[in-house]
């Protein structure tokens, strides 16, 4: 029978690869979260209003056309001047979201800074709202900033628990790898041991071949032959 502590063994033989990476991809995660840079977003919201009463349709419709508009360079070009970044740098840190049921328009903006995150988000709606604005008589429908963007008060990234789950599962998914090209390279250790402690066994009776009509005559023919000294006696006999 299989003891505690034979059983511990095994334990620890087979998952030691999953019990090391584990704590040490959870600890690469929280380094990652201390040395890495912040990062902020800020979020400005920009109202699509029908200057028709009745045409609510018409103007989530527009919302969601311009709200792809937000991150084009005939309207980040506007905004590139006003933030002091390029119109590439404004393609990686603005990003326009709608609703599919509500006429609003969502310009988030990030940063290294609370203040440049909402900076950002601002200047791209200002440019959203006055390119929108001068096709108003052709779409019936104006753009007017409802919100203004807020200063964040932390930061969106890194995340040091998230940064420490994505770690933790890093280090399962490899130790698991590990584990599995370990176990098919090795033979499996409980079923060796078995066959090492199981005592030879006794060797089987041999079954006696049947004999053949001339061997069974030949073992027969000595003892039909009378020997000398019976021939000797019948001799004297007579």
């Amino acid at each position: 029978m299989t003891t505690p502590r034979r059983s511990a063994r095994r334990l620890v033989r087979r998952w030691w690869p999953v019990a090391l990476a584990v704590p040490l991809g959870a600890a690469a995660g929280a380094g990652y979260a201390v040395v890495s840079h912040p990062s902020y977003s800020a979020s400005a919201y920009v109202l699509v209003v029908p200057q028709n009463p009745g045409e609510a349709t018409t103007a989530t419709n527009f919302a969601q056309a311009y709200g792809r508009l937000a991150g084009q360079p005939q309207v980040l070009a506007v905004a590139a001047a006003e933030t002091g970044h390029t119109r590439a740098e404004l393609e990686t840190l603005v990003s326009g979201t709608t609703s599919p049921d509500a006429p609003m328009i969502e310009i988030t903006g990030t940063g290294t800074r609370p203040q440049e995150a909402a900076q950002t988000a601002d200047a791209v709606a200002r440019s959203l709202v006055a390119f929108a604005n001068t096709s108003s008589k052709d779409t019936n429908v104006r753009l007017v900033t409802l919100a203004p963007a807020a200063e964040p008060d932390k930061p969106t990234t890194p995340s040091a628990q998230l940064d420490v789950g994505v770690g933790g599962a890093a280090g399962l998914l490899l130790g698991a790898l590990v584990m599995m090209t370990r176990r098919r390279g090795e033979p499996d250790a409980p079923e060796a041991a078995e066959t090492q402690a199981t005592p030879d066994a006794p060797a089987a009776p041999s079954t006696p071949r049947p004999r053949t009509e001339e061997q069974a005559a030949a073992a027969a023919e000595p003892e039909a032959k009378p020997k000398p000294g019976a021939k000797a006696a019948a001799g004297s006999g007579r």
